[in-house]
C-alpha cells in the first residue's frame, strides 16, 4: 500500500471518529495525558497543518504555522480535507526538510498516518463511542510505531506499553492505551 493511501485512510477513520464530538464534549479527558477533548483537537489541527506544509511546500518548519483554532470541530474537518488534497496533488518529491533535516515522504506519510489514527481513536474514546482502529490499518501502522517510538518516548510523550487484549489492539498497546481506555 502507498504512503498516501495508508494516510488517506487514516484521515478517513478519523474523521468518522469526529461524529460523536460536540461542543459540549470539548471539556472531557482523553487518554492524552494532561489533554482535554479541545486541547486534543487544537494538537491534531496543528499535526494536520504539518502535514500539509510538508505536502505543498516540501518542508516543515519547527515553529507551526498560525491555525485557527476557534471552532476546533471544524478546523478538524477542514485541515483533514485539505491535507488529503495536498498529498493526492504533491509533486512527487522524495524527501521533506524537517527542520532541516531530510527526512523521505515515505516516513513523513506513515508518521503522519499514525498520529491521525490514534489520535481518532483518542476522539472517539473521549466522546464514549467504541471506535476500534481498523485492523487492517492498524497492522499497517504497528510497525511505524515500532519504528518511531521508543523507550526514550516514555513516559513523556506516550504511556508504557500495556499488554494488548487482542491481536487487533496490539497498536494502541504499544502506545501505552487500552482498548477500554485505561491506563
Amino acid at each position: 500500500m502507498s504512503h498516501v493511501d495508508l494516510l488517506e485512510r487514516a484521515v478517513a477513520y478519523a474523521l468518522g471518529c469526529l461524529h460523536g464530538v460536540t461542543p459540549d464534549a470539548l471539556s472531557r479527558p482523553t487518554p492524552c495525558r494532561d489533554w482535554d477533548l479541545r486541547a486534543l483537537l487544537r494538537h491534531l489541527v496543528d499535526s494536520l497543518a504539518a502535514l500539509r506544509e510538508a505536502a505543498d511546500d516540501g518542508h516543515v518548519d519547527l515553529e507551526p504555522p498560525p491555525v485557527d483554532h476557534d471552532d476546533p470541530i471544524a478546523a478538524t474537518r477542514d485541515h483533514a480535507r485539505r491535507l488529503l488534497g495536498a498529498w493526492t496533488a504533491r509533486d512527487g518529491r522524495p524527501e521533506v526538510s524537517i527542520g532541516g533535516c531530510p527526512v523521505t515522504t515515505d516516513i513523513v506519510a506513515r508518521a503522519g498516518a499514525l498520529e491521525v489514527a490514534v489520535h481518532g481513536w483518542d476522539v472517539a474514546h473521549a466522546c464514549g463511542e467504541t471506535r476500534p482502529i481498523p485492523r487492517a490499518l492498524a497492522d499497517e501502522l504497528y510497525p511505524v510505531a515500532l519504528l518511531l517510538v521508543s523507550d526514550a518516548d516514555r513516559p513523556a510523550r506516550f504511556a508504557a506499553p500495556v499488554e494488548p487484549e487482542t491481536p487487533a489492539d496490539r497498536l494502541l498497546a504499544y502506545l501505552g492505551r487500552r482498548a477500554d481506555g485505561h491506563r
